[in-house]
């Protein structure tokens, strides 16, 4: 058994400002290609409980070390779904891009984007793994950003360790104890933490069983495809004659946004960035036959996700794997600052609506996408016994 390490770590009470305090000079001064699935191997559950533990005792300069390619959302990086081997020190790197997005026609807003996707890319690994993550912060950018992720454990969630002003980057790296979905957020303090949330700086990471997932008796669950939705709000100014006003730099729409924010009413909620991002030629995709795995994070407001025309077969709303996923659910509650994992197999063809299904979020102010399924129709399932017609008497 490898001999634990202590260390003692002197906090710097400085950076105690980081959740409460006021706005520092260093805060304010300074693709769509798709993650095949590669194993879809089940889980045996003999013996499993007794080789996690062994997995637990590595120490991070044990084991090998990979390279994970992030991938733009909805698609999610290459991975097995059952680890293979030891636990591996799986090595992301996060850049910060400031830049102007397009939510909607005539609405504009600055974000700050992990890997320049709001949301940021999805992290993917294993128990017992190590995360080795470079947040780079170029000299072009305008403010000091961070990463808290809340699957990682002390530091706030890495936040204190983190921090980097325009020009630097910096590289951290934590043990992946928890299994589940979890969300990841720029928090570098004070009012800048709900500021640039509301930026579209968040992201989520999923953490598997070693032995992948289970329905909590035993059985494997396994998916074809797996597709990673980001819902975030913005609250985007407006003129006296509700027109959309647009800034020309991040800083410049700082003071407007943050009035906006306090009235908590959003002007967009939507899904990966902007309003209509998964929909038509951008819209997820699926077989009939094919089970696909849904993760949906917010990192501030709570949230509903359902699939019009079809349920959750199994769904972990709470994010964590060690939970009995709920089963056949219509619609499954997320809360703000949280991420879920949901698995359906799909059974008809056709264009299905992904939504919260808070109606108004998703049809007035964006939060809806869509998903093509291809196949042959089933009739035992669905039929429309008659056409409309005239009232008969």
């Amino acid at each position: 058994m490898t001999k634990s390490i202590e260390r003692t770590m002197v906090v710097n009470e400085n950076r105690r400002d980081f959740l409460s305090g006021s706005i520092g000079a260093g805060i304010v001064g300074a693709g769509l290609a798709a993650g095949l699935l590669a194993n879809n191997a089940s889980a045996s559950s003999s013996g499993s409980s007794k080789k996690s533990a062994r997995m637990a005792n590595y120490t991070a300069d044990q084991l090998e070390r990979v390279t994970q390619t992030l991938v733009a959302p909805p698609f999610v990086p290459k991975h097995d779904q059952v680890a293979q081997g030891k636990p591996k020190v799986v090595v992301v790197k996060l850049n910060v891009e400031e830049k102007e997005i397009i939510l909607e026609n005539g609405a504009h807003a600055w974000v700050c984007a992990f890997n320049g996707s709001v949301p940021g890319p999805l992290i993917v690994c294993h128990q017992h793994d190590y995360i080795e993550l470079t947040l780079t912060n170029p000299s072009t950018n305008m403010l000091a950003h961070n990463i808290d992720l809340h699957a990682a454990t002390g530091a706030l969630g890495g936040g204190e360790l983190t921090l980097v002003a325009p020009g630097q980057e910096v590289t951290f790296r934590f043990k992946a104890t928890k299994t589940g979905t979890f969300v990841y957020h720029c928090a570098p303090g004070g009012v800048m933490i709900p500021w640039h949330v509301a930026m579209g700086m968040s992201g989520a990471i999923m953490v598997l069983p070693r032995e992948g997932l289970s329905d909590g008796q035993g059985n494997a669950i396994t998916y074809d495809r797996a597709y990673y939705v980001g819902e975030a709000e913005f609250y985007v100014p407006q003129e006296a004659q509700g027109k959309y006003k647009r800034y020309s730099t991040v800083i410049g729409s700082m003071n407007d946004v943050l009035a906006a924010m306090k009235s908590q009413n959003p002007s967009h909620i939507v899904f990966n960035g902007s309003v209509g991002a998964l929909t038509g030629t951008n819209a997820m995709t699926a077989s009939v036959g094919e089970s696909v795995l849904f993760i949906h994070s917010q990192a501030n407001r709570d949230t509903r996700p359902h699939i019009i025309g079809g349920h959750g077969d199994y769904v972990w709303a709470a994010g964590s794997f060690a939970d009995t996923p709920q089963q056949d659910l219509e619609t499954w509650m997320v809360a703000g600052g949280s991420a879920c994992a949901a698995v359906y197999k799909f059974r008809q063809p056709g264009l299905y609506a992904y939504v919260n299904h808070n109606l108004i979020e998703a049809i007035m102010k964006g939060a809806a996408g869509h998903i093509k399924v291809d196949g042959v129709w089933d009739d035992n399932l669905m039929t429309q016994v008659s056409k409309p017609s005239a009232i008969r008497s």
